[in-house]
């Protein structure tokens, strides 16, 4: 590959998108399906955890917020991919869907955090730090984390998000090699990202040596948001930190292309993973998550598997079959 940079909004390296076309679309339509009911049902619940007056419910909705915004904006990236990587929308949209995706990869980096230190404060130290376990500190502290994002978004709106490429296509949000005024946000954000994935081991280590039979759930909640940093953001700000560092040229840009790119994609998984920390918080949440999306699932699998078990050679297995199938529905 060739490499001539003339100016900030044109790229003249050649790279396959092809990851986005197969790849990026499927993970975005289940993401789409199953992320917008499940996240509108914790918000539901998220509002009857501030009804009874819990702190961990502000934090909660502030995640789940956070996720529908990113959702909200899956749909002009689906187009965008169908469109092969041509983005025909104003600039404005692409920055905007641009802030909402890195947006929601970090306020929910700062509330996984916050739920850790809540949980940990509230298992450990119950009759110490009631303060910092109050309606109103947890209304700050989110303040604190919606504004800290919205300010680094606002670097973002100050420059040209939409690049050229040799096909004359207009690249959303991507700069090939990245800018200069990107490495001091990207070491930012790798610092901020690895701070708060080192604190959450941390908290569970500490509340795994309470008592196990009145901790277990939150012991669950705690290792469930550890999980979710391991899996949805280490690996994109790993990839992110290595190519602030060595992205030079365009043969570096077109050997960790697909993997930079995977990485990213996985951070879109927080919107599915989240809902989830719902079941470590209520009874009754895990139960209507179950009848909501998993008793669903489990129903349509045993009527497939009673059709398949009536075959034309067995007709009473077929009768049968009907008669279970009656039973899945």
């Amino acid at each position: 590959m060739v490499f001539t940079m003339v100016e900030e909004d044109v790229i003249n390296c050649t790279i396959s998108h092809e990851i986005h076309q197969y790849l990026f679309s499927c993970v975005y339509i289940i993401v789409l399906l199953v992320g917008v009911p499940s996240n509108l049902y914790s918000l539901y619940h998220a509002a009857l955890q501030l009804k009874q007056k819990n702190e961990l419910g502000i934090y909660l909705m502030n995640l789940t917020v956070s996720d529908l915004l990113y959702l909200a904006s899956l749909p002009l990236w689906l187009q965008y991919i169908f469109q092969d990587d041509d983005w025909r929308h104003r600039e404005w949209l692409c920055q905007l869907c641009g802030f909402l995706l890195y947006e929601n990869i970090y306020i929910s980096i700062g509330f996984l955090c916050c739920i850790s230190l809540d949980r940990y404060l509230a298992v450990v130290h119950p009759l110490r730090f009631t303060s910092l376990r109050s309606m109103s500190a947890a209304w700050f502290v989110s303040s604190i984390i919606w504004l800290k994002e919205i300010a680094v978004g606002v670097v973002f709106f100050r420059h040209k998000e939409l690049s050229r490429d040799r096909k004359n296509q207009s690249v959303c949000f991507e700069h090939y090699p990245m800018q200069p005024w990107e490495y001091p946000i990207n070491y930012y954000r790798f610092t901020i990202a690895m701070l708060n994935i080192t604190w959450c081991p941390v908290c569970f280590l500490l509340v795994a040596g309470t008592q196990p039979d009145q901790k277990t759930r939150i012991r669950q909640l705690v290792s469930s948001t550890i999980l979710i940093f391991l899996v949805c953001f280490s690996p994109y700000h790993i990839f992110l930190l290595v190519r602030t560092l060595l992205e030079r040229d365009c043969n570096f840009i077109g050997a960790i292309f697909n993997y930079y790119h995977l990485s990213l994609l996985l951070t879109t998984l927080n919107c599915v993973a989240d809902p989830a920390l719902y079941c470590f918080v209520s009874e009754s949440a895990r139960r209507g998550l179950y009848r909501a999306l998993f008793r669903p699932v489990a129903k349509i699998l045993c009527c497939c598997r009673r059709r398949g078990n009536a075959s034309p050679a067995n007709p009473l297995s077929g009768e049968s079959g009907a008669e279970n199938e009656n039973d899945c529905v």
